[in-house]
């Protein structure tokens, strides 16, 4: 297990990410935010159906296709680009600094200090049915398991199959699939967290609930 406080501290030094945004297509761009320090927000709305800030408008063929922003944060630098450059599909644009929200942070410890068990194939995956009823009655963290025991089933081009976990022994700690979903091979589906390590996580947890200071 990696040490948590340590990957804490590191987060607190660099309390965000950068994304990059980059040309969906060739075409000639025109930018919206056009300097470094602009703010942007994401989409919102239930449905994420409100797009986010406008960045920057792509033409091709004379039709222009917007450019928004996929996370709140701030214009953290641009492409050496000019307004009106034609520019190659992939280009960088822009790039935007996103600061850390909580949940964001306790999800990045998580996902470092978890041992994930990831989907050997793509396709929709479920619990058992009994894990599954225990899980909706009581919360994931109820759940002990195994390694070899037989969690999950796999359904893929009308057939199911049985899947064994793999991996330490210990509760389910956090779920990372959505049931009806398609999963792509090698994404997490669970994250399992051994009892004896239990206590560190969930105080790592409680202190950035507590202490963590997000940014507008």
């Amino acid at each position: 297990m990696i040490d948590v406080k340590e990957l804490l501290r590191e987060l607190r030094e660099e309390p965000y990410e950068k994304i990059s945004i980059r040309a969906p297509h060739s075409g000639k761009v025109e930018f919206v935010a056009k300097e470094p320090g602009v703010r942007v927000v994401g989409p919102s709305g239930t449905w994420k159906e409100v797009p986010g800030t406008l960045l920057a408008r792509m033409e091709r063929e004379n039709v222009k296709k917007p450019l928004f922003a996929p996370q709140k944060g701030e214009v953290m630098s641009l492409g050496e680009i000019e307004n009106g450059q034609f520019v190659q599909a992939g280009q960088e644009l822009m790039t935007i600094r996103h600061y850390l929200t909580r949940e964001e942070v306790i999800a990045r410890i998580l996902r470092r200090s978890l041992s994930l068990f990831l989907a050997p194939e793509k396709g929709k995956y479920y619990f058992f049915p009994d894990v599954d009823i225990k899980i909706k009655t009581k919360g994931s963290q109820s759940v002990h398991i195994k390694d070899g025991m037989e969690l999950f089933i796999l359904s893929r081009m009308k057939r199911e199959t049985s899947i064994r976990y793999s991996g330490p022994d210990g509760i389910i700690y956090a779920v990372y699939f959505e049931t009806n979903d398609s999963v792509d091979r090698d994404s997490p589906l669970i994250g399992v967290c051994p009892e004896d390590q239990l206590g560190q996580i969930q105080e790592v947890v409680s202190r950035v609930q507590s202490d963590w200071e997000e940014r507008d």
